[in-house]
């Protein structure tokens, strides 16, 4: 039943994250034409945002060294966004060449981090980042800040407001088109939500650039993107079949599946353009191709009741 709440938006972009930052977390390399037909599969289900790949090294994620390969076989996917990952002026070298029109840099809120995923300082690394964005900018090419860690650090602990609200005015200062928040190990709360987004309009970056990416560790993803809804994001960042985590931070566990995000959207009454059927056979199809069953709760449920019919 759709029963809608007052004051939340008329529609979400889903920036679906399944094919990059789920499959990055697999033990096993996917073959590049599973990759290639998962990323179809999500866009025939009625998602325009799919993030595709990432240019890193080889060797620092196995599991997308195929990056090469795979984004050219994506040529044909007209009317999708397909952002891709990219580390440093080399990523953005190489991102370029295949026609990349949306990229992504990965910044931290804590140095921990930081120094854990990227090898340097929070300074550091939004120094390398500076010259990729302004490039890319010249480009005419959409920048996303992905900014980690922004309300738990699994070594340092909670995350002070301020010093997450710092490194994101840095992101959007440098010329990032929007930012998405991440929870990285999925400690953040409704409130601590709420309190963040309200300090960063505060600080002059508007609710319309930003994103939330909230992982699931705790159960309090939804809850989370329900707070954000309540404040006016409207782009929220998901992972078919709920895959993923991360690789440098043990701890977390994996996204918010698009499934259950879907799910509770459509019961709102807010238009997401994705047909959740079509979507949950694609994460059922690559449960099988990964060999395990999806972890999502609304790919389960759904599941069991087309068994039952």
């Amino acid at each position: 039943m759709v029963v809608p709440a007052q004051d939340l938006p008329a529609s979400v972009r889903i920036h679906e994250v399944g094919a990059r930052d789920g499959l990055q977390n697999e033990k096993g390399v996917i073959p590049t034409g599973i990759k290639a037909e998962f990323i179809h599969r999500l866009a025939e289900a009625g998602l325009t945002t799919i993030e595709a790949t990432s240019f890193v090294r080889p060797e620092w994620v196995p599991q997308l060294a195929d990056a090469e390969q795979l984004f050219p076989m994506l040529d044909d996917m007209k009317g999708v966004a397909l952002p891709v990952l990219v580390p440093n002026q080399r990523g953005l070298d190489r991102a370029l060449a295949l026609g990349a029109r949306r990229i992504a840099v990965f910044a931290s809120a804590t140095e921990s981090f930081a120094k854990a995923n990227l090898n340097r300082t929070v300074d550091e690394s939004l120094a390398v980042f500076a010259p990729v964005v302004a490039r890319a900018k010249e480009q005419k090419v959409h920048v996303r800040g992905y900014l980690s860690m922004c309300f738990g650090d699994p070594w340092e602990g909670p995350v002070p407001v301020h010093q997450v609200v710092k490194v994101a005015k840095s992101l959007m200062e440098m010329g990032c088109d929007e930012l998405s928040l991440g929870d990285t190990i999925g400690v953040a709360t409704p409130a601590h939500v709420q309190t963040l987004l309200a300090e960063l309009n505060e600080e002059g970056v508007p609710t319309s650039a930003i994103g939330v990416h909230f992982h699931d560790t705790y159960g309090q993803a939804l809850a989370n993107t329900f707070a954000a809804l309540q404040h006016g994001v409207s782009t929220v960042d998901a992972s078919a079949g709920g895959l993923g985590g991360c690789p440098y931070a043990k701890s977390a566990t994996g996204n918010l599946a698009t499934e259950d995000l879907v799910w509770m959207l459509q019961g709102l009454g807010i238009d997401t353009g994705v047909d959740l059927g079509r979507l949950t056979a694609t994460s059922l199809w690559l449960a099988e191709q990964l060999g395990r069953p999806s972890p999502s709760r609304t790919v389960r449920a759904l599941a069991h009741d087309s068994h039952k019919e």
